[in-house]
């Protein structure tokens, strides 16, 4: 199973961007999916997640109401929109596929992890 991450950038204060996974291998149907991200000097932290089924969602606290997890099962990819962008957003965002059906927000609950796609969010 590989992931790769993609759509990070530079963006300003308020603006937008989606970023997409792209899962190679087998069974992204039937497993979790999550995003996480890490700021310069931080631990990595949970983002968002959504289950096997794209029935369950759950996000942080930090970005709940402003960001989305989706899942398109035709192409195998995961996407996380990420709307009214805070400069505390600024981080390397990861992409993961958890070791479980259900959502999950512990990392311990995830077996594989993308390269990361960097985030910047100016002021």
């Amino acid at each position: 199973v590989q992931l790769q991450a993609s759509g990070g950038g530079l963006v300003e204060a308020g603006g937008s961007l989606r970023l997409s996974c792209q899962v190679s291998g087998r069974t992204l149907n039937m497993y979790g999916m999550g995003w996480f991200r890490q700021a310069p000097g931080k631990e990595r932290e949970f983002v968002a997640t959504i289950s096997g089924n794209g029935g369950s969602t759950y996000y942080a606290d930090s970005v709940k109401g402003r960001f989305v997890i989706s899942r398109d099962y035709a192409k195998s990819t995961v996407h996380l929109q990420m709307n009214s962008l805070k400069p505390e957003d600024t981080a390397t965002y990861y992409c993961a596929r958890a070791a479980v059906r259900s959502i999950a927000t512990n990392r311990d609950n995830y077996a594989y992890w993308g390269q990361g796609t960097l985030v910047t969010v100016s002021s």
